[in-house]
């Protein structure tokens, strides 16, 4: 029997909600924690500092003596180039799984760094399988490395991380994981999945707002880590050997950013950490994918790769459908959806993360089906391309 919860605050009157992979919709009490100036150099800035990277750490469970958090100011694209910038040296070379956006811009990044790298490319959705991983190891001796993203929200697929992972460590390698949409709601424990690094960010499933990534690496990684960054700003050693000894940030911080994902973790702990926030998007893809294919729509992944982040929909097949009018008319309602990524098909995504619960997600279902309607689309099903794609995921 389901555990009934209690119905989340809603946000302020007239807010939209964010149906999006971060940034997303944020407590009012995170928005409230933003109101007080803070001095980057002043004491209580600097506890604030230790607590977050101290309870970061603690989402790693009893192995996280061996691991380090190291903050890092801008987008959580910053924070993944300062990890393969500063943990790989120009001598290694990389392997990076990609299926989707976010592995093609880690072995773009790897190609600006110089990085001697090479790439499987599984194509919008399909997962990289650790036996894949292992062959493909054993063939290259040179590897040193390898990217893999936990939770790639091209197609909203969670990959499977932990075969991967025992496939890198299996082959003596080391794993940096891109968990960027995942940490915070996935338990990723290095205990049960070794890995050498991770990276996620402040605006994710912790629910704080844009402005800083932070990157949790061993502590042995940012020791060696010195004097690979060909950058000043996303150089991860030089920023972690500044905390170590003067518990500050190298260059202006973004102070009220950290405020408010300090208010952010104590909401994730309250509600029960990594296994209740996960368990309350779960609830919400649950609720939004059955409310959704009760209208006649189609999710690109079958059930076994669904995530608990984001789903990608396909585009009804009539020619009544218009992104672009569906999209207006649905933030008209004050739901702001995601466009979809795929090369092949038209689609369109819906996040489960951030401050709502399956009651909101029910509102979402109900203006899917009012916004169809009035947009005269009877036909919701997926185009014969759309059914040919997924059956490649039939595996």
């Amino acid at each position: 029997m389901n555990q009934i919860r209690p119905r989340l605050p809603l946000p302020r009157l007239g807010e939209p909600y964010l149906l999006t992979p971060g940034p997303l919709t944020t407590s009012f009490r995170t928005k409230e924690a933003m109101l007080r100036d803070w001095g980057s150099w002043d004491g209580d800035f600097r506890a604030m500092t230790a607590t977050m990277r101290a309870r970061l750490l603690e989402m790693l469970g009893p192995a996280r003596d061996g691991f380090d958090c190291v903050p890092m100011q801008g987008s959580g694209t910053f924070a993944v180039e300062a990890m393969l910038g500063s943990l790989t040296a120009r001598g290694d070379k990389v392997l990076v799984l990609s299926n989707g956006a976010y592995g093609l811009r880690a072995a773009r990044t790897l190609q600006q760094l110089g990085r001697d790298h090479v790439v499987l490319d599984k194509g919008d959705y399909l997962p990289p399988r650790g036996d894949e991983v292992a062959d493909l190891l054993s063939r290259d001796p040179a590897i040193s490395h390898v990217v893999a993203v936990h939770c790639e929200t091209s197609s909203g697929i969670l990959n499977p991380i932990s075969e991967v992972a025992d496939a890198v460590q299996a082959a003596g390698r080391k794993l940096l994981i891109d968990s960027m949409s995942a940490f915070g709601a996935i338990d990723l424990r290095p205990d049960e999945i070794p890995f050498e690094a991770l990276v996620s960010s402040a605006n994710k499933c912790i629910e704080g707002v844009p402005g800083f990534g932070f990157v949790i690496a061993r502590k042995e990684a940012l020791e060696q880590a010195v004097g690979n960054s060909s950058s000043l700003s996303l150089d991860l050693h030089d920023q972690w050997a500044h905390m170590e000894k003067t518990g500050q940030w190298r260059f202006t911080p973004p102070t009220h950013v950290v405020a408010a994902f300090l208010e952010a973790l104590n909401q994730h702990h309250a509600e029960g950490g990594v296994a209740g926030r996960g368990a309350r998007y779960a609830e919400n893809r649950d609720t939004l994918v059955a409310g959704m294919r009760g209208l006649g729509l189609e999710t690109l992944l079958r059930d076994r790769w669904l995530s608990p982040i984001i789903v990608t929909f396909f585009c009804p097949d009539d020619p009544k459908f218009a992104f672009d009018s569906f999209y207006a008319r649905m933030k008209a309602r004050n739901f702001i959806i995601y466009p979809g990524k795929l090369t092949v098909v038209d689609s369109f995504r819906i996040g489960c993360i951030g401050h709502m619960d399956a009651h909101v997600m029910r509102q979402v279902v109900d203006a899917t089906g009012e916004t169809l309607s009035e947009m005269g689309v009877t036909n919701t099903a997926p185009p014969e391309a759309a059914i040919r794609e997924r059956s490649k995921l039939a595996a």
